[in-house]
């Protein structure tokens, strides 16, 4: 089984070509010079670290190797309670209102778009750590039925339906020139 590490070397530099940032990730001498990483590597980074600092205080504590799909349920659960979102339980009166006129005690959760991106980022970050894809505990069906349960979920305690968006066919060529005249 591969060997996943928070600090491995995805890019295979030697590793006396490498400069630890303040993160504790390393990167080439020559990306730390000139380009910063992007929004959403930043963002990547960050939760991968946040995840392996979760495994870390984990009791018993785990690597990254042999965590599970069952481990990242966990995970989105811990996450739930630093949540803004207000869902609404069936039992609220406010339940399917997409507006609540006045305010309820039902608890802030994490949104579900927010939890669908984060496993999207820890995806791809645990195949840049070296895992393999058949493997990626984050594409587990677990965690797909659980995401799609969240989902379904909140779109029912907001009265609002994530229907998927369906592609608009590209005009033709004739379209574009009937509309233009």
């Amino acid at each position: 089984m591969d060997s996943v590490s928070p600090h491995s070397n995805p890019n295979n530099f030697p590793s006396s070509n490498l400069v630890a940032n303040s993160t504790a990730t390393a990167r080439p001498v020559s990306a730390t010079a000139s380009a910063t990483p992007s929004r959403y590597e930043s963002q990547k980074r960050r939760d991968w670290n946040t995840f392996c600092q979760y495994l870390r205080n984990h009791r018993p504590p785990l690597s990254v190797s042999m965590c599970s799909g069952a481990h990242v349920l966990e995970f989105l659960r811990y996450l739930d309670q630093f949540g803004k979102t207000k869902v609404h339980n069936p039992t609220c009166p406010f339940f399917g209102l997409p507006n609540p006129p006045a305010p309820c005690p039902c608890p802030l959760r994490q949104a579900w778009g927010s939890l669908d991106a984060l496993i999207g980022r820890l995806r791809a970050a645990y195949e840049e750590h070296g895992g393999r894809p058949e493997g990626n505990p984050f594409g587990a069906r677990a965690v797909r039925i659980f995401l799609r349960e969240v989902r379904d979920f909140q779109a029912k305690a907001r009265g609002v339906s994530y229907d998927k968006k369906r592609k608009r066919p590209k005009p033709s060529l004739a379209d574009a020139t009937a509309a233009s005249k």
